[in-house]
């Protein structure tokens, strides 16, 4: 029961294959007279398909020749077969018979193939036409009657009944004309001796040869015959065969000796004599054989070609030296040689593809022919290199070349797509061809970074817009799928938005500063780029941006302890024989830079005695250099400079006094500084004077520059450099709220050597008030203004340091 059923599933398969097969070999017929006029409608070739001819347009209907000349076209709006090219039958097929021309008839969307052939049908335009106009024969008197004469035969190059098919001669006593029928079909003309000749009544004879084709309206050559009689002559040549048969390869050699034709003659001297010569040959013949008048032999002159004839027939006639002739039959083979490498004809081919073409996507219709014939004429067809493509067999000799997988273009953009040829030929020839395929793009990759995350380093101070950086992304498709648009994700760094920090430009990923950056006050941030492309849909890719922002030293130390240019105000006490290496004070300073911009270095920059104190390079302490004597001073006046160790470096001075006493007490110390307020006021005066001419020149100066300046240029703020970085006590704050530190900052308890004075040595009034300005262009030093009160002094203010 299951067998019968499966016997019933391959019958319904197989008639479905017949079914299909059948459609597809449909071959349309048709004929046409050669000579035909351009536009000549040959026949529907839609009604023969059974489509309509908007069908025909909308599946664009095409012929595809298989090479040379199309000699017809189809009208896609009518479907009407027409003659494209003039059709000269004679030309194109020659003596071959039928003349048919092939082709094949091509409808896409869906690819559907249908053979075709059209007859060439010939007119009779071509008369019979002889080689020569005259010919000569030599006929001895002694000739035996029913002697034939063979004739040279005219040549037509209409074929079938406009042929040749008969001769007429002028009427003549002593010869008969006979039409007889070659080996090839053709007809040829031969002169019968129906009366003895006599060469003392008549030596010579002149006939008109006619040659007559079957064509309407009939059509004639003619050419004309002279006869000389010739004296007796008894013996006739004779070949040793009446046929000779020889094959030649088609790639033999010029001046090949093909064959030798021998005849014999009994009779001696001049009738003994014979001489060879074609007697009938075609003219085609002609230019590639000759044959040795006197030996026989019959040479090539030109390469025989096999594909232009298979076989060459001729005649032979050897005649002595009295006249008397003999023919014989001559058939050359020409033997196939593989020396016609196969075509390889593109008739169509469909590029670029999409990527994503799915498999099973004809790209090209080509087809192959070989002109050999056997096995030299079989050809197989195959891709030359492993590539995702595959040739499979169409209608005879056809081939479609689709993809077999899917492609990608980042993969491969394009394809150079080698197929070869090779026929059964021993050797075998090929032929190769190469057809260029390119793959389409289409947007399946987003941008990718070439970094997962970037670190960009720049110096403080920086120009608003400035480029500090750049970041690259890459796609891998291709034109708009590939074009990348760069842009900033928004977010918020201390409180800013990103945009006010930064700006990308879109096309290269050039980030630039939108402000100025302070290390001061930031040093770091990050934020988020996207890459998208152009693509449709569009892909993007993301990128995290460490920005870090480099020092530079724009601050110059700081000098917190003592304050600048306050040595007027405060001293410091060195006990009287101190010891070489006691500290006096100590200098603090600070710079709001960092790293080696905030390395400090301390030098004595003036002295009263510059060989009693020395200032610790890296510490700021001050110390006595040897013991101090009665003979030292009782007063120092120090210059103490502070220098960072930034590029370019800055620095800051101060000036401290330094007292040199065995006891002191705090009234001593009252009656020092009372003595250096009246020291002081006595100069105040002299200050006063001198500060109330500079204002007044200061002022006057002033109002021109401003007036100046708002003619001219806007006016342009000095820059403020404010330190920061350093833990101060409460109280203190930066320059900018022009504070100072607490009086009690500066306190320090120093002990004499009289062990019961333990109370502070010296105190700094609580009124005093000190300003510290960093001018614009980063000086050198640093100005510190010490604006104080006259009050009370002890006597240490006495005398001024």
């Amino acid at each position: 029961m299951h067998a019968h059923r499966y016997s019933e599933g391959q019958c319904v398969g197989l008639a479905f294959i017949f079914i299909l097969c059948f459609t597809n070999a449909v071959k349309l017929q048709y004929s046409v007279s050669e000579e035909q006029k351009k536009g000549y409608v040959v026949s529907n070739i839609g009604n023969d398909l059974s489509v309509d001819p908007q069908t025909l347009s909308d599946r664009r209907a095409r012929l595809v020749f298989d090479g040379g000349i199309e000699y017809f076209q189809i009208n896609i709006n009518t479907g009407m077969l027409l003659v494209k090219e003039n059709i000269d039958r004679d030309e194109l097929c020659g003596q071959t018979s039928p003349c048919t021309l092939s082709f094949q008839v091509i409808m896409e969307r869906p690819l559907q193939l249908y053979g075709a052939e059209v007859e060439i049908l010939d007119l009779n335009d071509n008369p019979p036409k002889f080689q020569k106009k005259e010919y000569f024969l030599e006929i001895s008197e002694s000739t035996a009657l029913g002697a034939r004469f063979v004739l040279e035969n005219a040549e037509d190059l209409d074929v079938g009944i406009n042929a040749v098919q008969d001769y007429q001669m002028t009427q003549s006593e002593y010869f008969q004309l006979n039409t007889q029928t070659g080996i090839d079909g053709n007809k040829y003309a031969e002169l019968v001796l129906v009366k003895q000749l006599d060469y003392e009544k008549i030596n010579k004879i002149m006939l008109y040869l006619t040659a007559t084709d079957g064509g309407n309206p009939q059509r004639t050559g003619t050419t004309e015959v002279h006869i000389n009689v010739l004296d007796a002559n008894d013996n006739y040549p004779v070949f040793n065969q009446t046929v000779y048969r020889v094959r030649l390869l088609e790639n033999s050699a010029k001046d090949f000796v093909a064959l030798k034709v021998t005849a014999t003659d009994f009779d001696k001297g001049l009738y003994g004599e014979i001489v060879y010569s074609f007697s009938r040959i075609s003219v085609t013949d002609s230019n590639i054989f000759k044959i040795n008048d006197r030996t026989g032999e019959i040479t090539v002159i030109k390469t025989l070609d096999y594909e232009e004839s298979k076989v060459h027939a001729m005649e032979v006639q050897a005649k002595d030296g009295g006249g008397l002739t003999a023919q014989c039959k001559v058939f050359i083979e020409t033997v196939d040689m593989n020396d016609n490498a196969p075509e390889i004809i593109v008739s169509s081919v469909t590029s670029p593809i999409p990527e994503n073409s799915s498999p099973q996507t004809v790209i090209a219709l080509l087809s192959i022919r070989d002109r050999d014939d056997g096995d030299n004429g079989k050809v197989r067809c195959f891709l030359k290199d492993h590539q995702p493509f595959k040739l499979i067999p169409s209608l005879k000799n056809f081939y479609q070349l689709m993809t077999s997988k899917q492609l990608d273009r980042e993969e491969s953009s394009e394809y150079n797509i080698s197929i070869v040829a090779v026929d059964g030929g021993s050797p075998p020839l090929s032929s190769t061809i190469v057809i260029h395929l390119q793959v389409s793009d289409i947007n399946d990759n987003p941008p990718v970074f070439n970094q997962a995350s970037y670190a960009i380093y720049t110096k403080e101070n920086n120009n608003a817009g400035s480029l500090i950086g750049s970041v690259n992304a890459f796609d891998r498709d291709s034109d708009q799928n590939a074009r990348i648009v760069y842009s900033v994700v928004e977010s918020q760094v201390l409180g800013l938005p990103t945009s006010s920090l930064l700006s990308i430009n879109s096309d290269t990923g050039d980030i630039y500063a939108v402000r100025s950056f302070d290390y001061e006050k930031i040093d770091h941030f990050k934020f988020s780029l996207r890459a998208q492309d152009t693509g449709s849909p569009s892909l993007n890719a993301s990128a995290e941006v460490n920005v870090f922002i480099v020092d530079q030293n724009d601050n110059a130390p700081n000098i917190l302890h003592p304050l600048p240019n306050s040595s007027d105000l405060s001293s410091e006490i060195v006990p009287l024989e101190a010891e070489a290496g006691h500290v006096a004070t100590k200098v603090v300073a600070v710079d709001a830079d960092s790293g080696q911009n905030a390395w400090l270095s301390f030098q004595l920059l003036k002295a009263t005695d510059p060989s009693l104190f020395v200032v610790g390079f890296h510490t700021g302490e001050i110390r006595t250099a040897r013991q101090t004597t009665a003979k030292d001073a009782g007063r120092h006046r120090l210059v103490v400079i502070v220098k960072d160790n930034g590029q370019p470096q800055l620095s800051s001075s101060t000036s401290l006094n330094i007292l040199v006493a065995e006891h002191l007490s705090d009234s001593n110390l009252e009656n020092a500084n009372v003595e250096n307020l009246e020291e002081n006021d006595q100069k105040l005066t002299v200050y006063l004077i001198i500060s109330l001419a500079v204002i007044s020149f200061l002022f006057i100066a002033s109002l021109v520059t401003i007036l100046s300046i708002k003619v001219c240029r806007p006016y342009r703020g000095g820059k403020h450099f404010v330190a920061s970085g350093l833990t101060l006590p409460a109280g203190y704050s930066d320059w900018k709220g022009k504070e100072s530190l607490p009086r009690s900052y500066f306190t320090k308890d120093r002990s004499t050597t009289d062990p019961q004075n333990t109370g502070p040595l010296m105190s700094m009034p609580a009124n005093q008030h000190a300003s510290i300005v960093v001018d614009e262009n980063q000086s050198s030093h640093i100005l510190v203004d010490i604006n104080c009160k006259a009050e009370p002094w002890s006597w240490m203010n006495a005398e001024h340091l």
